[in-house]
């Protein structure tokens, strides 16, 4: 049981991950203050850190990991362009990014939960993700 949570509870910080570098990627071009910029690289640089420690986990369990939803990721995709189309302002990446984050927020506690068993190192890393998360949150609270 504790192998099979802790293979879940990561698939799913990978898929986290994931989804939350795109999105960063996606919107970092449009952004217009610097220190917003910063921010958002910061984050995507400590997201892309705990992706090589999810992987080296993953790659002692020989799991591939897991990809995001696609049809969240293209839902997501389609929801920021057409947003940055209509007004490329900061405060629409603050309210894009803030809506991703507390999704992804929302979305690892229930699996932190659901997947008990997991082993303590994974449960660590999934709350370092989720205080990365909460505070990008809080950091970009200025531009909304």
């Amino acid at each position: 049981m504790i192998e099979s949570d802790t293979i879940k509870l990561l698939r799913e910080c990978d898929a986290g991950i994931k989804m939350g570098v795109a999105s960063i990627d996606e919107v970092l071009d449009y952004v217009h203050d610097e220190t917003f910029g910063k921010y958002l690289a910061d984050c995507k640089e400590e997201h892309n850190r705990l992706k090589k420690e999810i992987q080296a986990l993953l790659d002692q369990y020989h799991d591939e990991g897991k990809e995001p939803n696609p049809m969240a990721k293209s839902m997501s995709w389609i929801k920021t362009n057409v947003k940055l189309v209509m007004d490329e302002s900061d405060e629409t990446i603050a309210d894009l990014m803030t809506e991703g984050c507390n999704m992804g927020v929302k979305s690892l506690n229930k699996y932190l939960n659901q997947y008990k068993a997991a082993d303590e190192k994974t449960k660590d890393i999934t709350k370092r993700l989720i205080n990365v998360e909460e505070r990008l949150v809080v950091d970009i609270r200025p531009y909304l």
